[in-house]
């Protein structure tokens, strides 16, 4: 892992910006360069870009690649939270049904490298099943903690 600082020179009246930067090998010998204008180390960069990362995959779960939530058309503003509450509900169940399907496993891989389908996907397909025949047997059981588990991701 490394880090450096950079300064790119302003132009007529704008002052010069002090960037930060972390690196360091991914899997694959690819460099990942995160760039930051608040001074830290390379280590603390990086792991914010990692929290930002995951919610990034998080935003788009709910929108294209499940939920759709980019379809409303909602303008009121008290409307618009209840639905990103019922949305963040939704997900944690997503994500408790694919942790009881799942345990500790990781997601299939293809030959490519990439999973065949995403944590979130695995979840969002068994509720959906679990929708459809009819819930005799309960979705989840009385703990809704999710075990943890090792992420796979950018950082």
């Amino acid at each position: 892992m490394r880090s450096f600082t950079a300064v790119l020179p302003g132009r007529a009246s704008h002052p010069d910006l002090k960037l930060h930067f972390g690196a360091r090998r991914i899997k694959g010998g690819e460099l990942l360069v995160v760039a930051s204008p608040y001074p830290a180390t390379g280590a603390h960069i990086l792991r914010q870009y990692k929290k930002r990362w995951l919610i990034e995959c998080l935003f788009a779960d709910s929108k294209t690649r499940g939920l759709n939530l980019e379809d409303t058309r909602l303008t009121l503003a008290s409307r618009l939270s209840l639905l990103i509450a019922i949305t963040a509900i939704a997900i944690a169940l997503i994500c408790r049904a694919a942790a009881q399907l799942m345990g500790h496993k990781y997601p299939a891989r293809k030959k490519h490298g990439y999973c065949s389908k995403s944590w979130f996907r695995t979840g969002f397909d068994e509720v959906r099943r679990w929708m459809r025949s009819g819930p005799e047997t309960p979705l989840v059981a009385r703990n809704l903690v999710v075990p943890r588990r090792l992420r796979v991701g950018v950082v």
